[in-house]
């Protein structure tokens, strides 16, 4: 299904490693093989072609988005893995999060709807600006005399152009399509409460838009009373090393549900799916053991 390509294999651990890890309370090392390994399941799936006879049929728009969403999110999650292997640029892996978060909702949510509505949706929603832009060249070039065009506008008009005609969609469609739900309305959608999209979307807008509470987390640190700047040793957190690969996997298996008619099929890959989850909430249960006791007032 994937040409020759296999899934690989799960991360291994001895007990020595184990051992270690509880010893010293770092399950980092751990965390981080763990998403790796989810990194690569995601492009594995991604990779399952259309053509495939236990592929369902269904527009190859649709399965362009779905995987090129999906190719997003691993690609990200490597960038992340070597941007934090040696201990730096939690800041910019926490951005990388927010990215992977959306990319996430987006497709459980169309996979979801699974209708040409909510993908015709998507694709406007990314195209209305270049159509924005379309009328903007085209304003400048009337303004012309003899409606000249300049090369650099005939370069951004042609590769206008080719992102309508590969969506299969003509300015005006764009233009008329339904606006794309915001991210809460699309958690909503799927059933999840509103914490998911606070703690996913809100506050990882922190890290894109550069808000005080980021400042605070990664630019700035207090010495003698006052905010420094702070050095490049900001780490990424255990934490993201576990909601990341959790979101990605509720993403692939809503994936293979969508691509898939029988349950004889995606049964063993959901059956895969949900067992590395398993192996990644068993580590998370242990990192945070204590947290969820009732907190003793001082």
């Amino acid at each position: 299904m994937t040409d020759q390509m296999q899934i690989p294999d799960p991360p291994k651990f001895s007990d020595e490693q184990i051992k270690k890890c509880q010893e010293l309370g770092d399950y980092m090392p751990m965390l981080f093989e763990w998403y790796k390994f989810v990194g690569h399941l995601c492009i594995f799936f991604a990779l399952i072609k259309k053509e495939s006879p236990a592929v369902r049929d269904f527009p190859s728009i649709q399965y362009s988005v779905l995987t090129g969403l999906l190719n997003r999110c691993s690609r990200l999650m490597l960038a992340n893995i070597a941007l934090s292997h040696n201990g730096r640029f939690g800041e910019t892996t926490a951005l990388l999060d927010r990215c992977i978060f959306e990319s996430c909702v987006k497709v459980m949510w169309l996979c979801h709807k699974g209708t040409e509505d909510a993908f015709n949706r998507y694709l406007a929603d990314g195209l209305k600006t270049e159509v924005e832009l379309l009328t903007e060249i085209q304003g400048n070039i009337h303004e012309r005399e003899e409606n000249r065009v300049l090369v650099i506008e005939q370069r951004m008009l042609k590769s206008i152009e080719r992102h309508m005609a590969t969506a299969g969609m003509t300015a005006d469609e764009i233009s008329k399509t339904k606006k794309l739900p915001n991210t809460a309305a699309m958690i909503s959608d799927l059933g999840h409460q509103r914490l998911m999209y606070v703690v996913g979307q809100r506050l990882g807008s922190h890290h894109v838009h550069g808000t005080w509470p980021s400042l605070l987390l990664h630019y700035l640190e207090e010495e003698d009373g006052s905010l420094v700047l702070r050095d490049h040793d900001c780490d990424t957190h255990p934490n993201q090393f576990v909601m990341v690969p959790l979101l990605v996997l509720s993403a692939i298996a809503s994936y293979i549900g969508f691509i898939f008619d029988s349950s004889e099929d995606v049964e063993p890959m959901k059956g895969l799916l949900e067992s590395v989850e398993q192996e990644i909430l068993q580590i998370n249960s242990e990192m945070s053991e204590g947290d969820f006791d009732a907190a003793v007032e001082i």
